[in-house]
Formats: C-alpha cells, structure tokens, sequence
C-alpha cells in the first residue's frame, strides 16, 4: 500500500529499515537511479498490512520512493512488483495520474526481492478526519469531484492502446475474483470459515451478467490511496497490487466501502474522513459516478455483498501473515486475534447485506 506518498512524521519510522539490505541496496541505487548519491536514509512508511515502502533519502536531499514485498511469509499470487511497475509505466501520461517509475530491481539477492523505485509525489493523503483540518465543504466537494473523475477515467481508459491489453483475461471478473480470494483463504489453511463458503456459493449461483464493458479495476481505488495536491485535486494514484482487467461497476463498489456515512455500523477503516460533514454522502457520489460513466448501476447491491466478501479474504490473508511474524506496512502492536474477529464481522455483514440480493 501507499507506494510513492507523502507522510507527516508520526505515520514514519526510521531506525531499522527492515526489508533494505544495506550495503546492497545502497550500491544498486547508486548503480542504477540517475543522481542518486549515498549515503541514503530509509524511512518505512507505516500504512497498510502488505508491501512495503520506503522514503528513500540520499547524500543531496532528493528522495524517491522505494516499494518492495513485505519481508516473511506471502501468499501466492499476491506482491507482484514488475505487474504495479508496468501499470504505472502505462499510464504515464494519461488521464490517471502516477507516480514516475525510475528503476526495477529483478535481482531477489539484493534485498531478498524484487523491487522498484519510483518518484516521490509530496502532497495532501486524507487518512482520516484529523487529515481533513482547515478542509472547506468546496474543497471536499473538489476532491469528491477528483475522485470520481479519475475513477472514471481508469474505467474507461482503452486497455489495448496503454498497451495492458494482455494484464488479464476481459471476461467473468467476479467469478475469478471469487475463485482467487478463496484460494488464497483456502491455501492459508489458518482456520474454518464456513460463512466465506456459504457466501462463495450463492454469489457464484447470482452472478449478474457484466452489463459494463472490461476496464481497468484499480482493486483498491478510494482516498487514501490517492495523493492531491493544494487544490485537492488527484496528481497520483497510488497502491496498484490488486489492479486487473475487470467489471468497472464491481471495483467502484468496492471503492464505496470506504465512503462511510454519518451513522453507519460497519467500517473498513477505523476513523474515514468521509465522516466529516463537509462531505457529500454515499447516494450523491453513486449518483456522480453513473452521471459520469453513463453505466448502469442496478446490480450495486450485489456487487456490496461481493465486497464485503472481499475484504474479508483480504484481511484473513493479512491475519495468516501476521501468524507468519509478516506485517507487511502494519505495526505489530495490538492483539493479532483481533483481526479474525474482523473477518468475522466482515462476513456477517456481507451475509447481512444478501438478504434479497443473493
């Protein structure tokens, strides 16, 4: 998560750099990033439960960031660095902004892993409510605006001429998303779930018919995976682990999860800015997104219920890895058992939501 932001120093830490071999990486920056002078300082960025980024600091001042697989267990199929590194180098100059790629490391005795550099894009992240402070109800309309516009704008974007045309197969998005996620559950093997089973089994009986053609799906698109700028408009979006060929509809809906309303019972995360009342609520972003992207939302109530799903495998997957003495981006403070109990609710939410859908 988080790959080439900005951060305030409280959501830092230096000392320990865990996953950067030194002298290694030291002599391959210099090897192979134009300008780059050691000695360099690395700051890991502690946000989000998977890869890890790093501030990367050199001799001179300039920075980049640094973005690698977290250090320990993993799951199969997941921290693919060359796939974010070749989606970022696509849309390089189109309507989705990103950070530049500068390098790709392929050598895993340098650090372990693969990795790659990119730039690092200085500018507003809204984590939270505390991140939205001096924020005017027409900047947080501005910033609504960006979202949706952007989110838009991957939808629609043409796979073929960025040349990711080959990222992914164009057909049947939810039935691999729900082949992939219980997979990796499955192969974790960390304890029984019989709900994710239940859950797996009437949406794959429900599937509705794709009715929006095959676009790109960011896989985790929402706030804080975007940096903006003083105007609050998006000039990177960030975190592209999950990015496929997909249902564009699924991945918007996915990205509501996170646009939490005054009121609401279920967050994924714990304190979302979008609680703030200088934001829209929920039904007017949907309302902008299919104005926007003229398709059609009817079948929104299933994509919920598949996504709730979702990031319950997810956070299952971030609980096996914790068992592992893996923590990707996290810290490790706090009871690991109380991620499951997340899961847990994720689930009874998600089977909350299908009455009447599934």
């Amino acid at each position: 998560m988080l790959p080439g932001v900005a951060e305030s120093a409280d959501n830092s830490t230096r000392s320990e750099a865990r996953g950067i071999a030194r002298p290694a990486v030291d002599e391959w920056l210099t090897a192979h990033v134009d300008g780059a002078t050691a000695p360099f300082d690395y700051t890991l960025i502690a946000a989000g439960g998977s890869n890890l980024t790093f501030r990367v600091t050199d001799a001179a001042g300039h920075q980049w960031a640094l973005r690698r697989p977290p250090d320990g267990h993993t799951l199969p199929t997941a921290h693919d660095m060359h796939r974010e590194y070749r989606l970022m180098s696509a849309l390089a100059g189109s309507a989705v902004p990103v950070p530049t790629c500068v390098a790709y490391c392929d050598d895993n005795s340098v650090t372990g892993a693969q990795f790659y550099v990119m730039s690092f894009v200085d500018g507003h992240i809204l984590r939270d409510r505390a991140s939205c402070a001096g924020m005017t109800a027409a900047d947080a309309d501005v910033a609504t605006d960006s979202l949706v516009d952007v989110q838009v704008a991957l939808h629609t974007i043409d796979v073929d001429a960025v040349g990711l045309g080959d990222l992914a197969k164009r057909d049947d998005y939810v039935g691999r998303q729900l082949k992939r996620w219980r997979d990796q559950v499955e192969r974790a093997n960390i304890r029984d779930l019989p709900l994710m089973v239940e859950l797996h089994e009437r949406m794959t009986r429900a599937k509705p018919r794709e009715v929006a053609p095959p676009a790109l799906a960011h896989g985790d698109y929402r706030f804080d995976n975007t940096i903006m700028n003083d105007d609050y408009k998006i000039i990177a979006v960030l975190d592209w682990e999950l990015c496929t060929i997909g249902n564009p509809v699924a991945d918007f809906a996915w990205s509501m999860l996170y646009w939490t309303d005054p009121g609401a019972t279920m967050f994924v995360l714990s304190d979302p800015p979008t609680l703030e009342p200088i934001f829209s609520r929920s039904d007017e972003v949907i309302r902008r997104y299919k104005e926007r992207s003229g398709f059609d939302l009817s079948d929104l109530p299933y994509y919920r219920v598949f996504s709730w799903w979702k990031q319950a495998c997810i956070v299952e997957g971030a609980y096996a890895r914790r068992l592992a003495g893996a923590t990707g981006g996290m810290t490790s403070s706090g009871n690991v058992h109380d991620i499951a109990t997340r899961v847990d609710r994720m689930l009874e939410h998600a089977h909350e939501l299908a009455r009447g859908v599934l």
